[in-house]
């Protein structure tokens, strides 16, 4: 395949600037492969389609407030700082995106609160926007990480709104999130509410949590159009086994294994084993997921509406298959459905 395949007429209407006013009453398409059928839903019938035994996976990766402003020493100049990992806990460094970045020299330092509470240091330029900073901080690490984040913003892409606004604190995180480490939000998760989880228990759906810190490589454009020349940046995961028992035991019994979100997609495909199995494991993946390719584990997926050429939409159409997926996108516009971050859902069977 290549990435030329993966356009379609997109336009900037499609996007949803803002999530649906409950969790669980965005629109659903629901794409059968067996059947070839396309039916419209509300995301809460999702439990339609699963039994008793059935198990959904998700990922409880929690998003942390990732943006920063600051400005630089001497000019005042304003800068944005994008936290993308933690690199040493007792050093305070950070592997951090500078905007602009032509601005920012090794030795130069960052202010960043009304009363410069934080202090970073540039130690070293990593790529042509990346930076590592070391922050100067003379508390507790529990003090350092309760500034930062005070100081921080949630990290809502800016192609979905310029603006933050508080909701997005709540609604840019599912209601499952736990393990602090993300800087974009898994969206397919962020459908579920506590409601609809206890409508899922009530009929016997299990529940299995693997963690993937998504990363901002997920966004991150192809440039090339052999995709398999395409490389990923490489995310940390964490599957427990907890989550491998559950999933192996629905697999030996034959029930079905709905992944939610490519993020999970990708962990699960990431840990099995040669004998079709979860196991226990965690490190680090760039594995890149496009057709043709024979899916493991799940027999289901949740995901979002994605944008055109993104490494999302071609892992689902390789879930899907292509021209049924490609097919899916042009009803989904022409039934207005809405795209990207807060937009709605695509189950497929």
């Amino acid at each position: 395949m290549k990435l030329s395949q993966y356009g379609y007429d997109f336009s900037p209407e499609l996007l949803a600037k803002y999530p649906a006013v409950n969790r669980d009453e965005s629109r659903l398409m629901v794409v059968n492969r067996a059947k070839g059928t396309v039916e419209h839903r509300i995301f809460k019938d999702i439990i339609d389609y699963f039994g008793e035994k059935d198990v959904f996976v998700f990922n409880d990766t929690k998003v942390f407030p990732a943006r920063l402003y600051g400005n630089k020493e001497k000019t005042g100049a304003e800068i944005e700082i994008f936290l993308l990992r933690e690199l040493n806990r007792e050093l305070r460094l950070w592997d951090v995106l500078v905007d602009p970045a032509r601005k920012i020299r090794i030795g130069n330092k960052l202010y960043f609160g009304d009363d410069d509470l934080l202090v970073a240091e540039v130690i070293d330029n990593t790529t042509s926007r990346g930076r590592t900073l070391r922050f100067l901080f003379d508390g507790s690490y529990e003090e350092f990480k309760e500034a930062l984040f005070k100081m921080g913003e949630t990290p809502l892409p800016k192609w979905v709104r310029e603006k933050v606004e508080p909701e997005d604190a709540e609604r840019y995180q599912t209601i499952f999130a736990r393990h602090e480490g993300a800087v974009a939000a898994p969206t397919a998760g962020m459908h579920f509410s506590k409601h609809l989880m206890k409508r899922m228990e009530i009929r016997g759906i299990d529940s299995a949590f693997v963690t993937l810190h998504v990363g901002l490589g997920n966004f991150r454009t192809v440039d090339v159009e052999d995709l398999s020349k395409h490389k990923m940046d490489s995310e940390q995961f964490f599957v427990t086994d907890e989550a491998a028992r559950i999933v192996n035991r629905a697999k030996e019994q034959g029930h079905k294994i709905a992944a939610i979100g490519t993020t999970v997609m990708r962990t699960l495909e990431t840990a099995v084993s040669t004998r079709g199995m979860i196991k226990p494991m965690e490190g680090w993946t760039n594995k890149f997921i496009f057709y043709p390719y024979d899916f493991t584990v799940a027999d289901a997926m949740v995901t979002n509406f994605h944008l055109p050429y993104s490494t999302q939409l071609m892992m689902v159409a390789a879930f899907g298959g292509y021209e049924r997926i490609m097919n899916a996108y042009k009803i989904a516009r022409e039934e207005k459905y809405r795209f990207g971050t807060y937009g709605d859902a695509m189950l497929i069977l």
